[in-house]
């Protein structure tokens, strides 16, 4: 069980980080959104690639229409701050109950 518990929590670590490097990039697509970045840049391009599909799934789900305003970052962010102190609370848990 010691081992099953060491690789829940190792696991909870890695979602904690992936889910928080995703989140300092749909931040900063955000803030691109402000200005108008070289659509050719490859980081500029990254950031789109890497947020678009996300972003494209909730505008399509909650069709808002708040002045010209997209909402879709802030629901993102909020359903990733959801998954990480949900799901890596969760796994912490029960890999502290496991060990």
């Amino acid at each position: 069980m010691l081992v099953l518990g060491n690789f829940l929590y190792a696991l909870a670590v890695v979602v904690d980080y992936a889910v928080t490097i995703y989140l300092w990039v749909i931040i900063a697509r955000a803030v691109l959104s402000w200005v108008s970045p070289d659509p050719y840049n490859p980081i500029v391009r990254f950031i789109h690639n890497a947020t678009e599909p996300v972003l494209h799934r909730v505008r399509r789900a909650l069709p808002l229409d708040l002045g010209g305003i997209d909402v879709s970052p802030i629901i993102v962010i909020m359903a990733l701050i959801f998954l990480q102190k949900f799901l890596v609370g969760s796994l912490v848990g029960l890999s502290r109950s496991m060990m």
